[in-house]
């Protein structure tokens, strides 16, 4: 069965969903994008869509940002991605993308007096770091201060900033890039927020040091808390913290928790898997998947049974 996309209001192959050259978004950067998972759960046979809501709902924000008018509201575009990973009939791990965008044939740099559109398909799409443990480095490329690009809100635009810092990272030998702030404290990955765990406390950096405030880092939080009693504290974080730590791991939507084994060549705690970060990890695979009843509130089933 081919995948599909919403595209122009309806259900289409995804091969046929094309724009036009002229697109305003993809001269300018006018988009937002989210990164949702649908994870599959082999005994239940089912599909588990991953705090949608809370994706939409950070959408719907960004979208304020750059005065695109969606047509959709956020329970229309939940019931729209359910439709669409029915529609596609996968049986395993997937990733979905929402795009909102200015959606004009019009050139000119500009926001206002622009046609605004949304799109969204489905792909499968395992693990994005594929392996068991990062190996990082601390990038050249700082992270854009927050007057100059809200942080906030997933704009494609601002995404260049991203991959120069992947693609520096793997062209030196590493598996990820940290980008600090202009002033020099630790902000995030190239597509994931960053935790270390000190004296078996967790440390993350704060909202104003030009996070991105990741769904996959507020659920890592809430499930230290609740489920295993830690508190997170939210400051910020020098870069000689990171050689330091006694554990550290990425979170994200695509990468999901992942431990870091080094950075810099300075070997984190044992270099593989820490104590905490893999406590976490089991909990959250078993969250994502819909097999921890306490949690199921964040996960959408696609299949009717």
């Amino acid at each position: 069965m081919p995948p599909y996309a919403f595209f122009h209001g309806q259900f289409v192959p995804l091969a046929e969903a094309k724009i036009g050259v002229m697109t305003h978004a993809l001269h300018y950067g006018t988009a937002l994008f989210e990164g949702i998972r649908g994870n599959w759960n082999s005994e239940q046979k089912q599909i588990y869509l991953f705090r949608l809501k809370e994706h939409y709902e950070r959408l719907e924000k960004g979208c304020c940002l750059l005065k695109i008018k969606l047509p959709y509201s956020v329970d229309e575009l939940c019931r729209i991605t359910v439709e669409l990973v029915e529609r596609c009939g996968f049986e395993e791990d997937i990733y979905i993308r929402p795009l909102a965008y200015k959606s004009s044939e019009a050139l000119g740099v500009r926001l206002h007096d622009l046609e605004d559109d949304f799109l969204v398909f489905a792909i499968p799409w395992g693990r994005y770091l594929d392996m068991d443990a990062a190996k990082c480095c601390v990038s050249s490329w700082r992270r854009p201060d927050s007057n100059v690009i809200p942080p906030q809100a997933k704009i494609t635009g601002l995404y260049i900033n991203n991959a120069l810092t992947k693609t520096e990272a793997m062209e030196n030998g590493f598996d990820e890039g940290i980008m600090l702030t202009p002033d020099g404290y630790v902000s995030e990955g190239s597509g994931e927020n960053i935790f270390l765990v000190i004296n078996g406390q967790l440390f993350t950096p704060a909202s104003y040091n030009n996070i991105l405030m990741g769904i996959t880092r507020d659920t890592v939080i809430k499930l230290a808390q609740n489920e295993l009693g830690i508190e997170t504290i939210e400051r910020p974080i020098d870069r000689s913290e990171l050689y330091t730590a006694d554990e550290c791991f990425l979170t994200g939507t695509a990468a999901h928790i992942t431990p870091i084994a080094e950075i810099d060549h300075h070997r984190i705690g044992n270099g593989g898997i820490g104590k905490i970060t893999g406590k976490l990890q089991k909990l959250y695979f078993e969250v994502i998947r819909g097999k921890a009843p306490k949690h199921l509130a964040w996960c959408t089933a696609v299949y009717k049974k």
